[in-house]
């Protein structure tokens, strides 16, 4: 089913009556497509702010076709492209194929008092166009460890007020897993898994017969392997297993903003998407107590314009999403709106990725395998699960896989003619590999705030970032190489390779937090229904509502808390209480 583009025509500024809406959402990404197809299901006509460009499903996947020969350069960014982009070429999946829709440096700065890469991709879909795809839920523990362990605040949920949401969004987005029964990550309401090859057949095997506490099992990942009927009504199909996702997937087969809710969400008559646009900030309204709209600045001809509303739900990204907040200052709300506590910009975190082990495996040379699976083996956490049992806090997950390459041809020390052609033609070594997501702590210390001084080509204030590494996130990292090596000596590798990516944060793009969910509102800015303590027709329910970063991939999170949040917040607007 295509993204109707008449309903992401440019809306002039005017009266204040065809800029108002039931209900606004900032930002198209992964959280923000969830809050339009709820808030339109639900009859709300719904207007849809972002910042990028359109980019329609099937017509504006320019590169998802093409052949590796085809492109100039054999998809590898050039010299000049990373000369002019330093920060977001080093951003996973960026490449000749995928560059468009990733930011320009030059574009979109932001002033890095410490080391973090900030990866952005500003069109309708945002980065749901270019995510991992990972859909893990989180497990009870991480509801609670944070407070029960003393390394963090006291989250005002556990799992069983997610859970539901879990299975209402898993079902509508397609996520394929086994059901293995693992206490710290839960089973969902699953497609069938890919297959494992025959060497992750062999080392899952091995090692869930060496431990008793460590499971590796088929990845759980947003890809419709059989299509049910909701997937159908989609207009969305099966997986082809080409692993070119983040080009775009002409089939629907992964799940994206541009091919699933938005798109659903057009369906129903309440939808607009206005492109091109860029938050300013939310407009609050001191006699009636209450946000009343979004200011926005047209990023082609930067004219201003206002659009009024009910309700607002905050789904920019993290960073964005503080950004905006932040921004957002009346004279009830100095310091950024909602920002009674405080808390607003700080508590920022992000997922610890820097351990990674690379190895080989013997045998197997008589097999190979068929398509290119675009997930990944998931190795469950087990680390400070009932009890902190290590010399650090909080726990990691891991990702692990095995593949074999065409033939490198070592032996040859001439490598060019018609026997090296040959080699190239036979299989490889089969090669296995594991590196960690590693939970870190969210600490006021690390934050971002507005600069006093510069701004952005609209008006903005840029955005500080001043987020950095700890010793428990190198105590971590240290327990992961240690332990990871001895899985992968359990799961029959040779020559293990243990290393340090040594990367910035920002790079795992799994930044969290400035915007925390708590139940007090001294030290929280959000309520247990992702509502603003101090601001109530106010919803934020992206990545900057964490109160703690948890181990698993977040994205299924955040899109189970916006699927909840409209539920109550259409609750509480049919009440009249917003």
């Amino acid at each position: 089913m295509a993204f109707d583009p008449t309903s992401a025509i440019y809306i002039p500024s005017g009266g204040t009556a065809q800029n108002t809406f039931d209900a606004i959402v900032i930002g198209s990404g992964i959280s923000g497509g969830w809050a339009a197809k709820e808030l339109c299901d639900k009859g709300l006509k719904t207007l849809v702010l972002e910042r990028g460009r359109q980019v329609e499903h099937v017509k504006d996947y320019p590169t998802a076709m093409m052949k590796a020969w085809e492109f100039p350069h054999r998809l590898r960014p050039t010299a000049q492209t990373i000369k002019e982009n330093p920060l977001i070429s080093q951003a996973a999946g960026y490449g000749e194929d995928t560059a468009h829709f990733f930011i320009k440096d030059k574009d979109h700065p932001y002033i890095r008092e410490k080391d973090f890469n900030w990866v952005r991709g500003y069109q309708v879909g945002g980065k749901s166009l270019i995510w991992g795809r990972a859909c893990p839920r989180w497990s009870p523990y991480e509801f609670t460890a944070p407070a029960r362990l003393g390394y963090g605040a006291e989250w005002p949920i556990r799992y069983e007020d997610v859970a539901p949401w879990y299975t209402h969004v898993e079902r509508f987005a397609g996520v394929c897993g086994n059901k293995d029964g693992i206490e710290s990550m839960p089973d969902g309401d699953f497609l069938p898994p890919f297959d494992f090859n025959c060497v992750e057949l062999s080392m899952k095997t091995k090692v869930n017969a060496r431990y008793k506490d460590r499971f590796m099992v088929q990845g759980r990942w947003a890809h419709i392997t059989q299509p049910n009927d909701i997937h159908t009504q989609q207009g969305r199909g099966k997986c082809q297993a080409r692993n070119k996702c983040m080009r775009g997937c002409p089939w629907g087969a992964y799940f994206s903003s541009n091919s699933s809710t938005l798109p659903w969400a057009a369906k129903t008559g309440n939808l607009t998407v206005r492109p091109h646009s860029v938050a300013h900030s939310i407009i609050y309204d001191e006699q009636k107590a209450k946000a009343v709209g979004v200011r926005v600045v047209d990023a082609l001809t930067k004219e201003t314009t206002d659009y009024f509303a009910k309700i607002i739900f905050v789904n920019a990204s993290a960073l964005n999403s503080t950004l905006i907040l932040l921004n957002s200052i009346s004279k009830r709300f100095p310091a950024g709106l909602g920002n009674d506590s405080g808390a607003l910009g700080r508590y920022v975190g992000f997922h610890n990725y820097r351990g990674v082990i690379d190895a080989d495996i013997e045998g197997f040379e008589d097999t190979y395998y068929y398509g290119n699976n675009p997930s990944e083996c998931m190795l469950a956490n087990f680390r400070n699960l009932k009890k902190q049992d290590t010399n650090f806090v909080g726990g990691y997950m891991a990702f692990m896989g095995a593949y074999r390459n065409r033939s490198e041809a070592p032996e040859r020390p001439v490598q060019i003619g018609a026997d090296y052609k040959d080699a190239l033609t036979e299989a490889g070594d089969w090669h296995a590999y594991i590196y960690m997501q590693g939970e870190t702590i969210l600490k006021a210390s690390n934050r971002v705030y507005l600069s006093d001084t510069e701004k952005d080509q609209w008006g903005i204030p840029l955005l500080v970032t001043s987020v950095d590494y700890d010793d428990n996130d190198v105590a971590m990292m240290q327990d992961f190489l240690t332990q990871g090596a001895e899985i992968m000596e359990a799961a029959g590798a040779k020559n293990i390779r243990p290393y340090d990516r040594n990367w910035p944060p920002g790079l795992d793009i799994h930044e969290m937090g400035g915007c925390r969910m708590g139940a007090d509102p001294k030290t929280s800015v959000l309520n247990q229904w992702n509502q603003m303590h101090a601001c109530k027709n106010v919803f934020v329910t992206d990545g900057a509502c964490m109160t703690s970063t948890g181990v698993q991939s977040p994205s299924i999170y955040y899109m189970a808390l916006t699927a909840r949040a409209v539920d109550y917040a259409f609750g509480e607007l049919k009440k009249g209480n917003l």
